[in-house]
């Protein structure tokens, strides 16, 4: 029996005594802030998750949208992708400078699908967006509905105001990012030959870091992404009779391989991303973990340093490559040994770690089983890290200090991926600057119950809008 989600519930109670809804909107808002709340209401009501078919429904909401604001249809394109087996879409939408440009393309990035989110598991509706204790509640609240709502708004608020930028901007949203990323990766081919931009700009990554009580402590930018990888590890044996038990079983093998990559560490590694960033960070985290980032920024090799960093879940991930199995499968039958045990593990490689075939090699050797054998399922993008030009440093500055003064603004590597890893790998110098601001204890992308604050969400509506008006008033 599939039981009732506590929201269904509620509303269901609702109803049945006869009261509507509460508002999702109680508090009276400014019409600019109106307007970015019904958009992004909109676009999470799209269930962009593989298997539902709905990005190109977002599309076609968003180039309406667009074409409402005043842009004109040749500014705006439509790009057809086939993402392992499934048809999804890109969208570009060109703000046109008028005249001669006074400088190079600026390229904004986002993606409009999402990881899947099970109502049946969530307390609230996940493709509903839900205003309640304070957060706005939804699959794509923060990844990357979010980026999608406040690049897109920007864009139509500047629209209607008349404004003309003094450089072509294009908003280049990608459809499968969460999975296949073949939107992401054609759209890279197509911006670095056709746009050819001077600035790529990322609205997947990046941000204000919050402490427990609120209190702003970093603006990260988001310059260098660790390499994903995903390999296939399979243990074949004979198989047989359950009542006869045999040493060779797949599944007692297979199990051995995986417990010896959870006990094996990668080696430390840093670099100039790493040292700068803990540099800072060091400086506002309080305690032996604060102490410990300033020592790794001016030695390394401090292994008491190294220690303490390894220890907390924050820092741990951002010193070496990490592999840790996902996914498992067995067996055949309950009365049969099992012929054959497959694992997925997904590594995420520490930039010039030698990428997935020295990932393979260690993992290999770790193990110390020629039975498994292993097979990359993955596509491997290797992109150098970027830089945080003055051009940009500046404009982030525009866009953050006016809402939080004089906060320390930081290149930082991410664990995970996003679409700017393929336009790394092109050449393309690319860095991530969202406006969200986040706790530690409020990131529950991919996860249940995805949420951000409602008062970052308004207070952040104009990061974007400055961060333009700096770089192409």
């Amino acid at each position: 029996m599939r039981r009732m989600p506590k929201w269904a519930m509620l509303t269901a109670m609702a109803a049945a005594c006869g009261l509507a809804a509460p508002s999702a909107n109680a508090q009276q808002r400014t019409a600019n802030e109106q307007s970015a709340r019904q958009l992004y209401s909109d676009i999470i009501a799209f269930r962009t998750a593989r298997g539902h078919k709905q990005v190109p429904a977002m599309v076609a909401y968003l180039k309406d949208a667009f074409i409402k604001a005043g842009f004109a249809e040749s500014d705006i394109a439509i790009t057809d992708y086939d993402s392992e087996g499934e048809a999804t879409q890109g969208l570009i939408v060109r703000f046109a400078a008028k005249g001669t440009p006074k400088a190079g393309p600026i390229v904004l990035l986002g993606h409009m699908d999402v990881v899947e989110a099970l109502p049946e598991d969530w307390e609230r509706p996940p493709f509903t967006l839900t205003e309640e204790e304070g957060y706005f509640f939804g699959r794509g609240a923060l990844d990357n509905k979010y980026g999608i709502a406040s690049l897109s708004h920007n864009f139509i608020r500047m629209k209607r105001e008349g404004w003309t930028p003094s450089r072509d901007l294009y908003l280049v949203f990608s459809g499968d990012e969460e999975t296949g990323m073949i939107t992401t990766r054609a759209q890279a081919k197509l911006v670095a030959e056709t746009i050819k931009p001077a600035l790529v700009l990322n609205g997947d990554a990046g941000g204000i870091r919050l402490t427990e009580d609120f209190k702003p402590i970093m603006f990260g930018v988001q310059a260098a992404e660790k390499t994903f990888a995903t390999f296939e590890l399979t243990v074949s044996n004979p198989g047989g009779h359950s009542s006869r038990p045999r040493k060779d079983n797949a599944i007692y093998e297979l199990a051995s391989a995986l417990k010896a990559i959870e006990a094996y560490r990668f080696p430390v590694r840093d670099s100039a991303i790493t040292r700068g960033s803990f540099a800072e960070m060091g400086k506002i985290t309080p305690g032996p973990l604060g102490e410990a980032m300033l020592a790794f920024s001016r030695n390394p090799a401090d292994e008491g340093a190294r220690a303490t960093l390894l220890a907390a879940p924050a820092t741990a991930n951002l010193l070496s490559t990490t592999c840790i199995a996902t996914m498992l499968k067995g067996g055949h039958a309950e009365n049969a040994l099992p012929q054959s045990a497959t694992a997925t593990v997904n590594c995420r490689i520490f930039p010039g770690e030698g990428g997935a075939a020295a990932a393979q090699a260690t993992l290999q050797q770790v193990i110390a089983n020629d039975k498994v054998a292993f097979k990359l399922i993955t596509d491997v993008v290797e992109a150098p890290a970027s830089t945080l030009t003055p051009e940009v440093l500046a404009a982030v500055k525009a866009g953050v200090h006016p809402r939080f003064p004089d906060l320390i603004i930081a290149p930082y590597m991410e664990s995970g991926g996003t679409d700017g890893m393929h336009y790394r790998a092109l050449g393309m110098n690319t860095v991530a600057i969202s406006g969200a601001a986040m706790r530690d204890s409020d990131m529950f992308a991919h996860g249940l119950n995805e949420r951000i604050r409602v008062e970052d969400f308004y207070s952040g509506l104009d990061h974007w809008y400055r961060i333009l008006r700096h770089l192409a008033d």
